[in-house]
């Protein structure tokens, strides 16, 4: 099991402020992506945040990129204006979640805000699952989406609900690809297709759960994601982005994981949130919709939209329109 003491603490020059100071938040999944954005952006709004995932200065993971660790997950957080403590930590593991558990009860004695962003099946989409038929994906690779997707969440729920109801306002976020809506249709693969509709039921489910602690349970969907690794797949940086839409038309509606972060700060600050969305799915489009939240360039990107009318639906317009 890795130390997960080896890391220190990150903190900002001076006391956090902001409407999430004296939060405790913990992000699942925080070493890149959404994962990352969003444990930046909670620190910004002056939030203590736990950032965990598995690749570090020091180790990769499987994902096999060095060049997003934890360590400056948490640094960014700090930067930013918020308290940043990195602990690595392989949610399938149970051992290393129940000690991250111990920490935070150690630490704090509660957690206000959790963020279950656990994924890292990247590399195993192209090679492995999408345009395969189930009967054609290799059965460990499947099994390994499963894993990484749903056993993952499931562990990380379960062992830390218990820190989160401490909180006078839980917050539990489930964050996966495609909305309820969305997701209707089969994504590609059932593997995959399995792995991103639970945390949708996740959310559900939980959000019956929460009521009675006043807590929130909400499934979040970013659209097209500029990640670290989309960017590199693309061979374009996040300066030059509309470069990459050349190759793939529909990137013209890729948004920056700062969108869905803006957007989950803004669900985090809202007093009425559980009327809103305890047990609902929504996504970085819609939430940005409802509290005004804009992407990085000022605009208001609806992926999901924009797919369901235009990419499926046959409707005439083009990404520049559901921005």
């Amino acid at each position: 099991m890795e130390n997960q003491n080896i890391i220190t603490r990150n903190t900002p020059q001076t006391a956090p402020a902001g409407p999430l100071a004296g939060r405790i938040a913990l992000v699942a999944g925080a070493t890149r992506g959404a994962g990352r954005a969003q444990a930046v952006e909670l620190g910004r709004a002056g939030a203590t945040v736990y950032v965990t995932g598995r690749t570090t200065r020091a180790r990769a993971s499987e994902v096999g990129r060095t060049t997003e660790t934890l360590e400056e997950t948490a640094e960014l957080v700090a930067a930013a204006g918020g308290v940043g403590i990195a602990v690595p930590t392989d949610h399938l593991d149970e051992a290393q979640v129940r000690a991250l558990v111990e920490r935070v009860d150690r630490e704090y004695g509660r957690l206000d805000i959790l963020v279950n962003d656990l994924w890292g099946g990247e590399h195993l989409m192209a090679t492995s699952v999408f345009g395969k038929k189930s009967w054609e994906t290799p059965l460990a690779d499947g099994l390994r989406i499963l894993e990484l997707g749903v056993r993952s969440h499931v562990i990380t729920a379960a062992l830390l609900l218990p820190l989160l109801i401490r909180s006078d306002a839980p917050l539990h976020v489930e964050v996966t690809d495609g909305t309820a809506h969305s997701n209707r249709r089969f994504r590609e693969n059932m593997y995959y297709d399995l792995a991103k509709n639970a945390p949708i039921r996740l959310a559900f489910g939980l959000g019956q759960e929460l009521a009675e602690y006043g807590g929130t349970a909400v499934a979040v969907s970013p659209g097209f994601l500029r990640s670290e690794q989309m960017l590199s797949h693309f061979g374009v940086g996040e300066e030059n982005w509309r470069d990459a839409i050349a190759q793939q038309p529909e990137f013209a509606i890729a948004e920056s994981p700062r969108y869905l972060a803006r957007a989950l700060v803004a669900l985090a600050t809202d007093p009425d949130r559980a009327e809103r969305w305890n047990g609902k799915s929504t996504s970085s489009g819609e939430l940005a919709r409802v509290y005004g939240v804009t992407d990085v360039d000022g605009s208001r990107p609806d992926a999901w939209a924009y797919f369901e009318d235009v990419y499926y639906g046959g409707k005439e317009g083009s990404a520049e329109d559901y921005r």
